[in-house]
């Protein structure tokens, strides 16, 4: 593929790559927002809550960085997520100066059921989405993250078949 796809002329607003990958995760967001609302959460906070339960970061460096967020946004969201309940941090015992983040019982509660949210909510996202189709898309987009070189995956690759 040629390096000069996006010709700086030729680039917009819509209808560009750029603007439909902006509205796409606006639309996810959006729908996300509305399915954990019950719960006391925001789609944003999600990866925070999960991260903890997967044991993927436990620190506020750590999920700074494997969330792409900087630690002043990190800081906020953290305060948020403790004043509501869901965690709370706490000293290492190992090495005082570090603070580890963990679950509250409502936090834990949350994590639970978020899989089967986020579940129902790309199911109704993908719907009329042929399973090769949603396994071509996330190639694509893996493929475009990697570009980036500066991200580490969360994930592995995705198996054929959804």
């Amino acid at each position: 593929m040629s390096d000069d796809l996006f010709v700086p002329a030729k680039v917009g607003v819509e209808p560009s790559l750029g603007y439909f990958l902006s509205t796409a995760r606006n639309v996810l967001a959006g729908r996300m927002d509305r399915a954990v609302a019950p719960l006391g959460l925001t789609s944003s906070q999600i990866g925070v809550i999960l991260l903890l339960w997967y044991e993927r970061a436990r620190t506020p460096n750590e999920m700074s960085r494997v969330l792409s967020y900087d630690t002043g946004s990190m800081t906020r969201m953290l305060d948020r997520l403790e004043k509501k309940g869901f965690l709370v941090r706490q000293r290492s015992q190992s090495d005082r100066r570090v603070v580890e983040l963990a679950l509250t019982d409502q936090g834990r509660d949350a994590a639970q059921q978020l899989p089967d949210l986020i579940a129902a909510v790309m199911t109704e996202q993908l719907r009329g989405f042929a399973p090769e189709e949603v396994t071509t898309l996330v190639h694509l987009l893996q493929r475009f993250i990697a570009n980036d070189g500066l991200n580490t995956p969360l994930c592995g690759p995705v198996e054929d078949g959804g």
